[in-house]
């Protein structure tokens, strides 16, 4: 079994999404921040809203779509998780087989030599941080035009073929290449059961769409 999820699973927490009515920080699109020409344009202001969304995420606890999902990799031998969420909130809920497509908030990544390291504090001390090599770091997410990171996305597909069930959860299904696993599950001979608030490009596709709650449904179908 494979279960993708997306901001909507978070947004229960009280996570902002990118696309949601909170989706403004300042007078800025968060499209227009998280990118490597804002980053290189300008890292004091990337790094305060990256401060800013960890203070947001830091006040976030996992909700009970995310204890449903721990439950269901303990149920089932064959899991994988598959989240587009940067906020670590699955891990903080316990689930552990899971890839990141997306990178993770809470990680650091020298853009001079290349190191990787967590950083757990919800308020930064000092902007733009550094590495201890006196390189500038920059947060260990995927920002709008670079890549997946190396085989990420291999090993996700393979998890959605090898699945007899894709569970997609809190996704608008328009972010590639996350969203293109949902066909590849159906081509795979996958049944795909979808919970989200709203009708995603996909609905009329998978063989089971639920709206609503994922913090609702998911406990009652895990049960």
């Amino acid at each position: 079994m494979a279960v993708l999820t997306g901001a909507g699973i978070s947004a229960e927490s009280g996570v902002p999404t990118f696309r949601g009515p909170g989706g403004l920080w300042k007078d800025y699109k968060p499209e227009d921040l998280a990118t490597p020409e804002a980053f290189a344009r300008d890292p004091q202001l990337v790094w305060e809203w990256y401060n800013w969304r960890r203070e947001t995420i830091h006040k976030a606890k996992p909700n009970s779509g995310h204890a449903a999902l721990v439950r269901l990799e303990i149920q089932k031998p064959h899991f994988t998780l598959i989240t587009q969420n940067v906020d670590g909130l699955h891990d903080m809920a316990g689930s552990g087989r899971m890839l990141k497509l997306h990178g993770d908030i809470w990680r650091m990544r020298c853009t001079v030599c290349g190191s990787n390291w967590p950083d757990r504090r919800a308020t930064l001390p000092k902007l733009p941080p550094h590495c201890g090599c006196g390189g500038l770091a920059r947060p260990g997410v995927v920002w709008f035009g670079e890549p997946l990171p190396e085989g990420m996305m291999q090993e996700a597909e393979h998890a959605t073929l090898e699945a007899q069930v894709l569970l997609v959860v809190g996704t608008s299904a328009q972010v590639y290449p996350a969203a293109s696993l949902i066909p590849l599950a159906k081509q795979a001979g996958a049944r795909v059961i979808q919970v989200n608030l709203e009708p995603t490009p996909y609905s009329e596709i998978v063989d089971c769409a639920l709206e609503g709650a994922a913090g609702e449904i998911l406990p009652r179908l895990v049960e």
